[in-house]
């Protein structure tokens, strides 16, 4: 039965698409940079039963992210979205970095919201090093309205050229995108929460495995769970997040880590 349309932003990735199998009782829009990526992925739902739509979208495009939600209003009944798109430092670009990860969920956030309903909900994905930025006024007013002009400028000082430090503050801003939210989409009926997952093993974390061993290790060795986290980990937490069994929550972070921040932010 089909309980409502939720879109996926990163949906041909690993951990979007674990999360488009987990809520397969759903209508899927499957959305990503490449329209190749999406109609394979779409291919794929669809020939496990799943109802799958696909869109590619540069959601760095402001236009782009207006066509992607009337794209999601055409199908009706939207229960949700799950922004995973991002990258990672390894693409080497701080101001890529900033762009996709913060100044593209920024547009997403604002454009969706005339689609924000009574018990609809919205999951914007963060991380376990989003909460390794320590709050500061010198640039969380930037990370938190990343659309500004100069905000990039704002936030540059602080990474040093470095795009794995970069992710890590787009990571916090992520985090209070959604903080300063709440109360707005709470007006419209509608949550909206951040996943921080950890160590997961997709692809680019079993790379990671393979050419930094003794780093990973390390973090192993510092998780409670005493494991690597599986893409159906974060996939199961974003179903519940999204159901009306979390109609309470709204406003926060959900770290889905096996317990590595307890221990590294002691």
């Amino acid at each position: 039965m089909n309980k409502g349309t939720i879109v996926i932003t990163g949906g041909a990735g690993g951990l979007g698409a674990s999360c488009a199998r987990t809520l397969k009782d759903h209508k899927l829009v499957i959305t990503d940079y490449s329209k190749d990526a999406v109609d394979r992925t779409v291919a794929e739902l669809k020939a496990a039963g799943i109802d799958a739509v696909g869109h590619a979208c540069d959601i760095t495009d402001p236009k782009a992210v207006h066509g992607l939600k009337e794209f999601a209003r055409a199908q009706g009944n939207l229960k949700g979205l799950v922004h995973t798109a991002g990258v990672s430092g390894t693409v080497g670009d701080p101001k890529k970095v900033f762009d996709i990860n913060l100044k593209a969920t920024a547009l997403v956030v604002e454009e969706f919201h005339a689609l924000a309903g009574e018990g609809s909900a919205f999951v914007l994905f963060s991380s376990m090093m989003g909460h390794s930025v320590p709050p500061d006024p010198r640039y969380d007013g930037a990370l938190r309205d990343p659309l500004k002009d100069g905000a990039y400028e704002a936030v540059e000082p602080f990474v040093q050229g470095s795009a794995d430090t970069m992710y890590n503050f787009t990571k916090r801003g992520v985090m209070l995108l959604c903080k300063d939210n709440a109360m707005r989409y709470g007006k419209m009926g509608a949550r909206i929460v951040t996943v921080s997952p950890g160590v997961i093993m997709t692809a680019m974390a079993k790379k990671a495995l393979e050419e930094h061993p003794a780093v990973m290790k390390q973090t192993l060795d510092m998780t409670p769970i005493g494991r690597y986290g599986q893409p159906e980990d974060v996939a199961n937490v974003v179903k519940f997040l999204l159901s009306d069994q979390a109609g309470f929550i709204t406003g926060t972070d959900v770290a889905v880590d096996g317990g590595v921040l307890s221990q590294i932010l002691k």
